[in-house]
């Protein structure tokens, strides 16, 4: 048992994809190493990541549509989160700076 954590999982290559969807579906590996093939339970949850297409959600498009990725595959996620950022020009500047600020003045000791 355990956790599978992916990142950019929209940008994974179709081969993974097949093998990573083998996994989520029959819960099995298949694994053909050194003339050995074996399949293996699967005992692990997956924790995906992934972008929208071009770097911004289209609320026009579906799930599948927006990140690029089959229906086939997203339906094996018991749950999905959307976390959409709202542009907003002013609050995205105070973020820069205080990021900014936060790695100019790392390590230094702030008194108030």
């Amino acid at each position: 048992q355990g956790i599978c954590c992916i990142d950019e999982f929209d940008k994974m290559d179709e081969n993974d994809r097949t093998a990573i969807h083998e996994v989520m579906e029959q819960q099995t590996v298949s694994v053909a190493k050194a003339g050995i093939i074996a399949t293996l339970n699967a005992r692990a949850a997956v924790l995906a990541a992934a972008n929208p297409l071009y770097g911004r959600y289209n609320r026009k498009k579906s799930m599948s549509e927006n990140v690029n990725l089959p229906n086939s595959l997203l339906s094996r996620f018991d749950l999905m989160f959307l976390i959409l950022d709202i542009a907003d020009v002013d609050k995205d500047m105070a973020l820069a700076r205080h990021v900014t600020f936060v790695h100019q003045n790392e390590g230094l000791s702030v008194n108030k």
